[in-house]
Formats: C-alpha cells, structure tokens, sequence
C-alpha cells in the first residue's frame, strides 16, 4: 500500500455501472472496504437492457413506472471498441467469430462489464435490488457519511461510511425544454 494512504476507509458507491465498478476496483486495490449500492437486480448500469417503456414518454408523471433503461434494441456505441476499455482491461473482440464491428452492440458491452466485475471479484461487493434514497454527513463532518438505502427486501437501512462515490448516471430520466406551449 502508497505511503501517502495512512488508513483504510470505508467506501460507498452508489451505482454498478461503468463506473462504479471501476471505481470499486481501484478503490478495493487501495485497501478500501468497499460496498456498492444498485437499484437494480443486474449490474451494468445503461447498459441494461429493459424492452419495457414508461407510460410517460417524456418522463414527466410523478406517478409513472420508472424504466431505469435508457437504451434501445438495436444501440450501438458511438466510441470505437479500442477505446472501449480500461488502461489494464481492453475491451477485447469477440471470439468465435463474433461480432467485429468496430462499434460495439450494448450486450457486447454488458457482456465485458460482467467479466471485469467476476475476474476482479467485484459482484460479491455489490447490494443489487438496494436503492440510495439519502446520503447526507454525519453532523457536518467530513469525514463520516450517513447513507440511507432500500432493498426489496427489507426497510430502510442506514449506514456510516467515511466516504462516498456517486456514479449513479444521468441517462435515465430524458431532460426536455421548457418550450412556452408545450
């Protein structure tokens, strides 16, 4: 461990996305314990795909059906699959002759975002169906975090962290103009 790390923290993250599981990763190699909060029952982040859409179109209701997918059956990447990857994680072609597009389909990528998080033992840091509703400090320090969650499973649950990691996106909720007439 750097020198300059004099102890280890504990981490939350709250998203199992791109980041996220990046971020678990470098955090996890730095000594850190870590935990990662998805709402979701898969990892991977906008790179889930769900055929299902919202009632709302434009995602206004307050009371719609949240869709968390934001993607669609056909998408492609718009970044070449070189650039793809990680610095020590290549987003590599598929084998057996496989898809050799140089824009990758999402379940290309989903499928490479699975295997970072199994060969890096990620998935086990993961509290998949877990939603953050709160994340607030503890009596204005800076260095303890109260993060409120919400699994399925149970009621909400709160716990102390030293710091916290957002890599929840942006992509799940359209933004849209506020056009006068519309």
């Amino acid at each position: 461990m750097d020198s300059v790390m004099a102890r280890s923290l504990k981490v939350a993250v709250i998203g199992a996305g791109a980041a996220g599981l990046v971020a678990a990763r470098e955090l996890q190699r730095e000594g850190h314990l870590v935990v990662v909060f998805e709402k979701n029952s898969k990892l991977g982040g906008t790179w889930v795909y769900d055929p299902r859409v919202e009632t709302d179109p434009l995602s206004l209701g307050p009371r719609r059906e949240i869709v968390q997918s934001s993607l669609y059956s056909s998408l492609r990447t718009n970044l070449p699959r070189q650039i793809m990857g990680f610095l020590d994680y290549p987003f590599q072609k598929r084998e057996n002759g496989g898809d050799v597009r140089t824009f990758p389909g999402h379940q290309e990528v989903l499928s490479f975002l699975n295997h970072f998080a199994q060969q890096f033992q990620l998935v086990n840091l993961i509290r998949f169906d877990t939603e953050v509703v709160r994340v607030e400090r503890v009596n204005g320090r800076k260095d303890q975090w109260i993060v409120e969650s919400r699994s399925c499973a149970s009621e909400s649950e709160m716990e102390v962290f030293q710091a916290v990691v957002i890599c929840n996106g942006h992509n799940s909720e359209p933004r849209t103009a506020d056009i006068l007439g519309t």
